[in-house]
């Protein structure tokens, strides 16, 4: 079992229960994301059916990097679960603290993210500035108005599950922008309670996550293999774009009802911490709070490029 992996599954789960932050921005930084693009790649592509029909479950299992994302699953599931229990509950009664700590955590990851460019030039400052502006306006523009239409159903699901592995982008906002946030999470609490046509709406979200996943994993890891530069100025544009919806002090302009009923924000105003309306800024803390969240991904940069090296050196003793 590894212990390390199921917690950056942990942290990717947290982050998916969060809008505005992606599980894909801390599979990035915790060094999985091009291993997850690959296995997510394989297991809907044909290599892993082909293999099982060839040669049956183990090597298939072992194709598909079963291991990898069995853990890495489960820790999303505890990760989840956690993040109900108590990131909401402190979403609740400190909003600005915790923001604050995904606002320096996003800024630290667009810095790690950008280093990996290893050579700039005129159209990688493009991308980085066009991805910045693309999802600077996704946090800025009026949601959709919702429908339980089967076929948008299924677009919505294929469009929001890029959001498990595009960093900087959540699913949950995609969801709220797109009109289908109460629609998709109502239809889930209505299969609990065995409403008629929510299993028809789980279902059609469901099969077009599987596409979009399908499609958007392949489409990703062509271009981290084609055009690496370019790839990481897109996915660093957007994380500084979506800083946006990340900002700590912000005062509500429209809202609406969520799946249990809560009338919560849609569209919000940054605001400095004297023109807030919802409650004691807690301007220390959210300072304070930041720069742990700045840290978190120095720290977790540093340690893998300690592990890097002391791979290296070892691989060094060995020939000597």
């Amino acid at each position: 079992m590894n212990i390390a992996l199921i917690l950056k599954g942990m942290a990717m789960g947290i982050a998916e229960a969060i809008p505005g932050v992606s599980g894909g921005t801390i599979a990035f930084i915790t060094g999985i994301y091009e291993r997850l693009l690959r296995a997510i790649g394989a297991i809907l592509g044909t290599k892993v059916a082909g293999t099982f029909r060839r040669e049956g479950f183990k090597p298939a299992w072992r194709e598909a990097d079963g291991g990898f994302l069995l853990q890495l699953g489960g820790g999303m599931v505890i990760g989840l679960g956690i993040a109900v229990v108590a990131i909401t509950a402190l979403l609740r009664d400190f909003p600005t603290v915790v923001w604050g700590f995904f606002f320096g955590l996003i800024i630290s990851s667009a810095i790690y993210v950008g280093r990996q460019i290893k050579g700039w030039g005129p159209a990688t400052v493009a991308v980085l500035v066009g991805g910045a502006v693309v999802a600077y306006m996704l946090t800025t523009i009026n949601p959709l108005g919702g429908s339980a239409s089967p076929l948008l159903v299924f677009l919505s699901g294929s469009i929001a599950i890029s959001a498990l592995i595009l960093p900087g982008v959540s699913g949950s906002f995609i969801l709220v922008l797109l009109g289908m946030y109460t629609v998709v999470f109502g239809a889930v609490r209505g299969l609990a309670e065995g409403q008629d046509g929510a299993l028809l709406i789980v279902a059609c979200f469901a099969a077009g996550c599987l596409v979009g996943l399908a499609l958007f994993s392949k489409l990703l890891t062509w271009t981290f293999r084609t055009y690496p530069n370019r790839t990481f100025a897109l996915l660093t544009g957007f994380m500084i774009g979506s800083l946006n919806k990340l900002w700590p002090w912000r005062n509500a302009i429209t809202t609406r009802v969520n799946s249990g009923g809560e009338e919560v924000p849609v569209l919000e105003a940054n605001v400095l911490p004297a023109q807030y309306l919802g409650g004691e800024p807690y301007v220390v803390a959210v300072l304070v709070a930041v720069v742990v969240g700045l840290a978190v991904v120095f720290m977790l940069e540093a340690s893998a490029t300690q592990k890097v090296q002391e791979g290296a050196d070892a691989g060094a003793g060995d020939i000597t």
